[in-house]
């Protein structure tokens, strides 16, 4: 008698033959995108280890040192490639631990977006009636409003109720909650017409006749089924969110001074940039652009990958 026995392949045999692996390696942009994104993420991650200083221990900073050129320019340092600023501290360093602010606070508010979109949305599309025209009644409300005057708004009224010294101690929590709630509208919008387009499949049917309660088909069935546009707008809402820390926090509504941001940095540089101190503010300001350059073209090349009428090879 003759067993035969048929070989299941692993998840990573499944994702190297995959079509996601075979576009991507197709397309140089996108490889190109994402190496870029991996050092800036492992430069964040890393920072402690490879910046040349820490900007947050005030025993290691000089406030001789303050203002001086980049390296390679006349009258700078050695010890500072990217000269240093106001108050002395290393711009790389500062720019290493200020990614890693903003990729944390860029993350966690995208999460908090998804987890909020991702339960009205489903509300909305699978339950339908007065419950989705309440709840996109209310989506619509906020997006009248723009991301950046609503989280002006409740930043200023935090500020005001709680104080500067509170809001200092937890400014991350209160950027991710601000900037995650700002934009969830997003994700509940596609959430919710991905949903009406599955509600009518015959899976679902078969689990409504099964028994199953709502919960368990809009987070076990459906909610699997909406991946792929999730993950085309958590590409571009990290984007959005690092950008809107970087103009909150421009705009001191943001991260203090002592715990350096991209766009904190940029901010305490503009105050400088027309006394010849442009590199505080030029440096921080180009990581910030290609990063958010970079997440955005991984963001097209998400949709387009996803995007069953556009084949890009």
């Amino acid at each position: 008698m003759n067993t035969t026995t048929t070989h299941v392949p692993t998840r990573w045999e499944r994702f190297k033959s995959s079509d996601f692996l075979y576009y991507f390696l197709r397309d140089k942009v996108a490889m190109f995108s994402f190496a870029v994104f991996l050092v800036f993420v492992l430069g964040a991650l890393l920072s402690p280890v490879i910046a040349p200083t820490n900007p947050y221990d005030l025993s290691s900073i000089d406030i001789m040192d303050s203002e001086l050129p980049p390296s390679w320019m006349e009258e700078g340092d050695e010890r500072f490639l990217l000269g240093t600023d106001d108050q002395g501290r290393d711009v790389l360093s500062t720019i290493l631990y200020g990614s890693r602010l903003s990729l944390t606070i860029g993350f966690l508010a995208v999460g908090v977006q998804l987890a909020l979109g991702i339960i009205i949305g489903l509300s909305a599309g699978y339950f339908g009636g007065r419950i989705d025209s309440f709840l996109m009644r209310f989506a619509d409300v906020q997006l009248s409003f723009s991301t950046m005057m609503v989280a002006i708004i409740v930043s200023a009224i935090f500020k005001a109720s709680f104080g500067t010294e509170f809001f200092s101690q937890y400014a991350v929590v209160m950027l991710v909650v601000i900037i995650g709630v700002a934009e969830w509208p997003q994700y509940a919008r596609t959430i919710r017409a991905s949903v009406l387009a599955e509600k009518k499949k015959e899976y679902v049917e078969a689990a409504k006749v099964m028994g199953f309660r709502s919960p368990r088909i809009m987070f076990r069935h459906i909610l699997p089924n909406c991946l792929s546009p999730i993950l085309v707008i958590s590409t571009v809402q990290i984007a959005n969110a690092i950008m809107s820390e970087a103009a909150l926090s421009f705009l001191g509504l943001g991260l203090p001074v002592d715990q350096p941001s991209l766009g904190s940095l940029i901010s305490i540089g503009f105050n400088y940039i027309f006394s010849g101190s442009w590199w505080i503010t030029a440096f921080p300001g180009l990581v910030l652009v290609t990063l958010v350059l970079v997440i955005n073209l991984l963001g097209d090349w998400l949709r387009d990958v996803f995007n069953p009428k556009i084949y890009k090879g």
